[in-house]
């Protein structure tokens, strides 16, 4: 549907884990007048109680056919690992237009799932994941601009229709994102690379201090630094569990690419090589410095 300017108006919007992804998105989209009605789906009747005291969602659902009968839209923003049973829980409940899409970290076992589960009914799901997020979890942490000037991929199937990955891009560029496409297998390996295995990295760091017998003297002299490095360690650790799980090849691959670097570094420090230290230290401040300002246009 469309409103008086042009722009689409979703009549039911449904998310189907409504924490700061799922309810970010409908913060967003409520702002922009762009969704009459917001349904939340989930596993805590009083996280859902929660959202609705807060305005995220309309109303809660009292079941996945009352949530998806009549939806323009249904969005998966629980963890990955739920993909398969909320497609499969949603199938008997497809009609009409409705389009499905989702919102997590890993797009090849979303597409393998919604292949699977939804059978003649693949063709309504359109791939997707925002690159936006923060350490807070949950409702109360959904943010109504958390999107604006933020990527969002889309990765549209062939059976996908031209005018669904319209509504989909559509539906993101209203909360101020910014939207791409491609495949799911290109979008696993670059977000193991840039997203997944910093992760890894933030959390291995605490874990390791934690085992350390003077831990708590560590952790009372880290500044800044310490701080910037591992301030997505206080991420949801189920979502990351799942990711991981999920995309654990291309994982596994920046893993040992990360060790064999290390690794080197390793052998520089232990020569007391301070040129080769400094060559590749300038390199990579050069680089971050290069991104930082791409990151500023």
């Amino acid at each position: 549907m469309s409103g008086g300017d042009g722009t689409m108006v979703l009549n039911k919007l449904v998310i189907c884990g409504v924490g700061l992804i799922g309810g970010s998105l409908a913060r967003a989209l409520k702002s922009e007048g762009a969704v009459k009605e917001v349904v939340g789906v989930g596993r805590s009747e009083a996280s859902l109680r929660r959202a609705c005291e807060l305005g995220v969602i309309d109303r809660a659902a009292t079941s996945m056919a009352d949530a998806v009968t009549g939806a323009d839209v249904v969005v998966l923003a629980a963890p990955v690992a739920q993909t398969p049973a909320l497609l499969s829980e949603i199938r008997p409940c497809l009609g009409g237009n409705t389009i499905v899409t989702d919102a997590g970290s890993t797009k090849s076992d979303a597409v393998a799932a919604a292949r699977a589960t939804l059978g003649n009914d693949a063709w309504r799901f359109v791939p997707g994941h925002p690159i936006a997020g923060a350490e807070r979890s949950g409702v109360e942490a959904a943010k109504v601009d958390l999107y604006r000037d933020r990527r969002v991929v889309l990765c549209p199937q062939p059976g996908n229709r031209a005018e669904d990955v319209a509504r989909i891009r559509t539906m993101w560029e209203a909360t101020g994102a910014r939207v791409s496409e491609m495949s799911e297998t290109q979008h696993d390996h670059v977000f193991a690379s840039v997203s997944h295995l910093p992760h890894v990295l933030s959390y291995a760091l605490i874990a390791q201090i934690l085992d350390a017998p003077d831990a708590s003297l560590k952790f009372g002299f880290a500044g800044g630094g310490f701080r910037d490095f591992t301030r997505i360690a206080a991420s949801n650790p189920e979502m990351w569990r799942d990711i991981c799980v999920a995309n654990r090849d291309a994982l596994l691959a920046e893993l040992d690419g990360y060790l064999a670097t290390l690794g080197a570094l390793r052998q520089l420090i232990d020569a007391g090589d301070g040129a080769g230290l400094e060559a590749v230290f300038a390199r990579a401040s050069q680089a971050r410095t290069d991104w930082a300002r791409q990151q500023e246009k």
